[in-house]
């Protein structure tokens, strides 16, 4: 895959010990989220199937975000959608 790289702020929707959830406003299709690890890894993961779309994180990441991310997909979709004026 190919790797990330983004200039502009998304506002963070959940901190996690080491990474962050973040959506941009004005994004692209399909809905999705990006996770952003402090190690300066970083994913785009599609909320309906939490896929990884481009990126790469490490598999602890993953794991911890997506784990607090099945259980919010309404709320990820939901924010997706007040972001991107849906």
């Amino acid at each position: 895959m190919q790797p990330l790289h983004y200039t502009l702020n998304m506002p963070t929707i959940k901190r996690f010990s080491s990474s962050k959830l973040c959506m941009y406003a004005g994004d692209h299709l399909p809905p999705h989220f990006h996770i952003l690890s402090n190690d300066g890894g970083n994913a785009l993961v599609e909320i309906s199937t939490f896929a990884v779309l481009a990126g790469r994180v490490s598999r602890a990441v993953f794991v911890e975000v997506t784990e607090w991310a099945v259980g919010e997909k309404e709320f990820l979709q939901s924010k997706w959608n007040e972001l991107n004026h849906v």
